[in-house]
């Protein structure tokens, strides 16, 4: 794929196209066709400020949306999302193995569609953006990828609800009934608010980018207050 096709890919026209030409660079590629003393640069220093631009983005995201939900559970939310296998599947929505500048034995080894590689250079592609246009336009590439990974990834740590509804069934005839509260935000990203009754008591709140995410910090909020969990899990 040419880098003008990866642009129009990804919803973003680059002012200094060698950004994103080292972005997309894999050391290999560069290793190949260093010639005459020419050196051409590669992913690897892009790919470390990334690191830091994706772990603050996705860090500030999560402490703004998720308001009451404890440090220990948001650093478990924020790994989620940032891994290795988080970052390949995102890189994979943008096609971004087609676009990479590979060496020839990486091409023939699959490189891609190798999941570390394609990785890092969602990273380095994440500070080429953040450079070249700033701030707002490293979120607004980010954020509509990242924030669909983070409900998923979050949601599936700990089925809560689960856990809830069996504490709940120790009491024959007992159950728990959620109720949507509120939402707030435009229509493409929202938030909802949720609360979760037990013998018409609230005993939880949540709230998330989705109904069921708001569902789940509801009910990790009512097992906390029944003593099944500590405020940390």
């Amino acid at each position: 794929m040419t880098n003008e096709r990866f642009c129009e890919t990804i919803g973003y026209k680059f002012k200094n196209t060698e950004l994103l030409t080292e972005a997309l660079t894999h050391s290999s590629y560069a290793n190949e066709h260093n010639k005459d003393g020419a050196k051409l640069k590669f992913n690897e220093r892009l790919e470390f400020f990334g690191d830091a631009i994706l772990e603050f983005l996705c860090s500030e995201y999560l402490f703004t949306t998720y308001k009451d939900v404890p440090e220990g559970r948001l650093t478990k939310m924020r790994a989620a999302a940032v891994c290795e296998e988080s970052l390949s599947v995102l890189g994979r929505q943008i096609r971004l193995g087609e676009a990479l500048y590979l060496g020839k034995g990486e091409e023939q080894n699959g490189g891609r569609e190798n999941p570390s590689i394609i990785a890092d250079a969602f990273e380095a592609l994440l500070a080429a953006v953040y450079l070249d246009g700033g701030r707002a336009a490293a979120e607004k590439f980010l954020y509509p990828l990242l924030i669909p990974q983070i409900e998923k990834t979050s949601a599936h740590t700990t089925d809560y609800k689960s856990l809830l509804q069996q504490f709940i069934q120790k009491e024959p005839g007992e159950s728990v009934e959620y109720e949507l509260t509120g939402e707030e935000g435009p229509g493409h990203n929202k938030t909802f608010f949720v609360c979760v009754k037990y013998q018409n008591n609230v005993v939880g709140r949540g709230s998330g980018k989705s109904k069921r995410a708001a569902e789940q910090e509801a009910a990790h909020d009512a097992l906390v207050l029944f003593g099944e969990i500590t405020d940390e899990t």
